[in-house]
């Protein structure tokens, strides 16, 4: 008999023991909990806001060095990424054609110069002949009509000389064309640069009748210009004197810094107005995003940097050390007064919310400028039952509390 009411006693014991232990999972796993607060503590550091851009790379100074003159290129005194100075030979063009323009300009010249010496000696001649019918018409030695043709003489025979004369400067300045057009036939460099472009070669034909033909690209490669497309959403932010950096695509980690000096006043796009310009492109001017040009210098020493790359540019809005920082994500509406309202913990975990004033704020971090201290807990989200659920069943499945 006791034996009996010890085993019942181990059954109810057993049976208390599973119900407990069921109850206690159902109700630490399976039942609904009030969500946990995720928070974070307000914590100093730096922050910076920026302007996001994208853009090109250019010598500061870009130059195609053409032909004044038609002709076959004789030869080119440089190559490829060759740096020259300011009147350094570039290409010689076939001179022939100049120089026998040159040489039948100075032979015209000397013919009415020639033309000019017999006319002043006719001049002189009309003139003494003119003296002696004064003479000898003042002597009734001769008659009204000589004494009015040796007059004539001279008025006529002085007219030639002027006109003569025009003749001389009119052939000098074609002396001095033909001279200059020859100097064409030499190219030299217009600027300091580095060559960047062979456009023509040697033995190439160029014809500059309608316009001046390429034949190489020089460019000051020692400073580059950007020229960053800002969009129309972000320029209202942006002004000349913020500081700027960037990185190009083949380099991500060193950064190239330098000073906004300029926006230009219009889009690119206005080059394809209808109401400047007569294009069939001109419609879709309107449909397509519409950036402003900021400009920057920067200088390239080791030529590190180089024509047409592309920069990612920071363009920066403001800075701050040592400030206090927040997520931005709390960050909802702005109250009428600009003031942001957050949820804080306080000690005795209860949540109370705070208005605060925000300076700076990149989406990612926001400063803090008041409202808040250094160390306060700021909520940030709620951890979700179905989250706190899925947890629990996970927990159970690994057999053991998470690690």
């Amino acid at each position: 008999m006791p034996r009996k009411k010890n085993k019942l006693f181990v059954f109810i014991l057993t049976l208390l023991v599973l119900a407990g232990a069921g109850w206690w999972i159902y109700t630490r796993y399976f039942t609904e909990k009030e969500p946990e607060l995720i928070v974070t503590r307000v914590k100093r550091g730096a922050i910076e806001e920026t302007v996001l851009a994208t853009g090109t790379l250019k010598p500061i100074t870009l130059v195609a060095v053409g032909a004044q003159v038609s002709g076959r290129v004789e030869s080119l005194k440089v190559h490829l990424g060759q740096k020259v100075r300011k009147g350094d030979p570039v290409a010689e063009i076939d001179s022939i054609k100049q120089r026998n323009d040159l040489a039948v300009a100075e032979a015209n010249l000397a013919m009415s110069v020639a033309d000019k010496a017999e006319r002043e000696a006719n001049l002189i001649k009309a003139e003494l002949d003119f003296e002696r019918q004064k003479t000898t018409f003042a002597r009734n030695a001769s008659s009204k009509a000589d004494y009015d043709a040796a007059e004539v003489n001279v008025k006529a025979t002085r007219a030639k000389v002027d006109y003569i004369d025009a003749q001389i400067k009119e052939r000098e300045r074609a002396v001095d064309t033909a001279r200059v057009n020859l100097g064409y036939t030499s190219i030299t460099a217009p600027i300091d640069g580095t060559v960047l472009a062979e456009v023509v070669q040697e033995g190439q034909t160029v014809n500059a009748v309608q316009s001046a033909p390429t034949i190489v690209i020089l460019g000051d490669i020692d400073t580059m210009r950007v020229r960053a497309e800002i969009s129309e959403a972000d320029i209202v932010r942006v002004k000349p004197g913020q500081e700027v950096y960037f990185t190009i695509l083949g380099d991500r980690v060193r950064r190239y810094t330098g000073v906004l000096s300029s926006i230009e006043p219009a889009p690119e796009s206005i080059k394809s107005d209808s109401a400047v310009v007569s294009s069939s492109s001109s419609s879709s001017a309107s449909q397509s995003a519409v950036y402003y040009i900021g400009v920057f210098d920067v200088p390239n020493p080791d030529g590190s940097l180089r024509t047409y790359m592309t920069a990612q540019i920071s363009i920066i809005l403001g800075k701050a050390e040592n400030a206090l920082i927040i997520p931005a994500s709390v960050l909802e509406t702005p109250n009428s007064d600009g003031r942001y309202t957050v949820e804080v913990q306080e000690k005795d975990k209860t949540v109370v919310k705070r208005a605060i004033t925000v300076g700076l704020n990149n989406k990612v971090s926001a400063e803090v400028l008041s409202g808040l201290e250094e160390g306060e807990r700021i909520v940030v989200g709620k951890e979700s039952a179905d989250t706190a659920q899925q947890a629990g069943g996970m927990r159970m499945r690994g057999m053991g509390p998470p690690r």
